[in-house]
């Protein structure tokens, strides 16, 4: 009997499972709506401005608006920056932070807050868009919008009354549109003088927060007052015409003009001490005005000479005589390694007295530092003759000293020649079968110059000056310009190696008085070598 109950149970399931799948579908079809129209399809250049912001909430601002600029440039610059950015962000938000925390604590009866941690994660801002303004002044204006979506850690603590709390931001969310605006611009490095912010409308700002761990934004009604009272504070310090100032230099010094000329002849020195294995030293001059950028002056090398003259002149231009000082250095030249400093000192500008010429004889330090003892130690004297000649009000000088000017020909050139000075600056891409220690061959009408060898390495770095003087123009010559290895190890086997040459028309220099440029290597695969010439006289 009660097999047959289950075996009814069984049939009666399953014959009820079918009538009510049949009773279903049934159902399904014959309600269907039957007034289901296609979808239309119509491109996105037909669809109206609401319709397509529905469809693309997050469109770039530069496909909206054709004053905005795409920066897609500057995100991937951002993105491989931002490690760096980070530490450097964080570290100018605080210097900021603090005197304003400073200034406001008191008012709250509070008794410290600082930054326990603080960095901006590992995800970068966005750029949207950029649009730049061209004004008459010397300034540059460039309004980004701005979206982040990040990941910090401000971990800030509160003293008061006793007591230390901590609190916590995170899941940071900020979307702006500032203002910045590089002003004044200056012919000195960055070129600009400050860097203004302000913001064009009120951020939209959301995070996270937590006191002492606990979500503080669950609070009813917090979140909302927070959020509000963040962006009234923010809005009134830096919402436009207000700004946000952060200096960079100081604009009357980065747009000072030339004043004066400072005239020194580097004349001897005397009783410098032996650098070299048989007692002797290879000395020469550089000189140059202390925070000037411009390249420093330098002398002839005289070799193997302890009391060596020169007889050298050279002109300077002054900008601030009050603040600026003429750096002499004496160095011993090698002709493998580096040179060697021997000794320093410093003429300031403003003890020498205008239209007068002062001979000075200075004793070689070994720093500028007056309590360093080991200036006690003799380095011997150099001697100088200075002249600083200040402009006369009708004289006109406005712009600063060309870093492309040629300077003259030292007395006792040739009248009709002159000289030719040759700078090796670096070679690039070169490399032998054998062995890659090079040095720059240099040979002018027989005569052979050669820099130092650098060793190992395909892209060197030589940076050394040579002079060649002529009784006549080389407008019919060439300068032969030889790459070549030595074998760093003592044998027979393979002990130089050519790595590429080219021969250089003197011709462009003796028309353009100067000329540095990179000349691709013959018998290299892709080797250059940069190379600057001058061609100086004495009128």
């Amino acid at each position: 009997m009660g097999f047959v109950s289950t075996l009814l149970g069984f049939g009666g399931f399953g014959i009820g499972s079918f009538i009510g799948v049949v009773i279903g579908y049934y159902l399904f079809i014959y309600f269907q709506p039957t007034d289901v129209k296609e979808p239309e399809r119509r491109p996105l250049v037909e669809q109206d401005t609401e319709t397509l912001l529905k469809l693309l909430p997050e469109i770039p601002f530069w496909v909206k608006n054709p004053d905005f600029d795409r920066v897609d440039w500057l995100n991937r610059f951002i993105q491989y920056m931002w490690p760096y950015l980070d530490k450097a962000i964080c570290k100018t938000a605080k210097i900021i932070a603090e005197p304003i925390i400073a200034e406001q604590i008191p008012k709250y009866k509070i008794d410290s807050v600082e930054f326990v941690t603080l960095t901006l994660g590992s995800l970068p801002p966005i750029f949207h868009g950029m649009k730049v303004f061209i004004t008459e002044e010397k300034e540059l204006i460039m309004e980004p919008l701005l979206k982040w979506a990040g990941n910090p850690n401000i971990l800030i603590a509160v003293k008061a009354f006793g007591m230390r709390a901590t609190i916590q931001v995170v899941d940071l969310q900020v979307f702006a549109h500032p203002r910045i605006t590089l002003k004044p611009l200056v012919p000195t490095f960055p070129c600009f003088a400050k860097i203004q912010v302000s913001l064009m409308e009120k951020p939209y700002v959301d995070f996270g927060l937590k006191l002492l761990g606990a979500d503080a934004m669950a609070i009813p009604g917090l979140y909302r007052f927070v959020q509000e009272l963040i962006k009234d504070q923010v809005a009134k310090m830096y919402l436009w015409p207000k700004v946000l100032e952060v200096p960079i230099m100081d604009p009357k010094k980065a747009m000072k003009k030339p004043v004066g000329i400072l005239h020194v002849k580097v004349l001897r020195a005397m009783k410098l001490r032996k650098k070299d294995l048989m007692g002797g030293a290879d000395p020469y001059v550089k000189l140059k005005l202390a925070d000037d950028k411009l390249p420093s002056k330098k002398t002839k090398v005289k070799h193997g000479n302890l009391n060596p003259e020169w007889n050298e002149e050279f002109s300077i231009v002054v900008k601030d005589p009050e603040s600026q000082a003429l750096e002499v250095r004496v160095f011993d030249w090698e002709q493998m390694g580096k040179h060697e400093e021997m000794g320093i000192n410093v003429v300031p500008v403003k003890e020498l007295t205008p239209d007068e010429q002062k001979v000075l004889t200075l004793d070689l330090l070994k720093s500028l530092d007056p309590g360093d003892a080991r200036n006690e130690k003799s380095r011997g004297q150099l001697e100088l003759e200075v002249t600083y000649k200040p402009f006369k009000d009708d004289e006109v000088r406005s712009d600063p000293e060309d870093p492309n000017a040629v300077e003259k020909a030292p007395d006792g050139t040739p009248a009709g020649g002159g000289l030719l000075v040759v700078i090796v600056h670096e070679a690039q891409d070169v490399e032998g079968k054998h062995h890659t220690n090079p040095y720059v061959h240099l040979v002018l009408k027989g005569e052979e110059r050669k820099t130092k060898v650098v060793k190992k390495n395909r892209d060197p770095r030589f940076n050394e000056e040579f002079e060649f003087t002529l009784d006549e123009p080389p407008v019919n010559d060439r300068l032969h310009v030889e790459v070549i290895s030595v074998s760093s190890r003592l044998g027979l086997l393979h002990p130089k190696e050519n790595l590429g040459y080219v021969d250089i028309t003197l011709a462009d220099v003796v028309n353009n008085r100067r000329i540095n440029q990179s000349y691709n290597l013959i018998d290299s695969k892709n080797g250059r070598v940069q190379i600057e010439l001058q061609w100086r006289t004495s009128s």
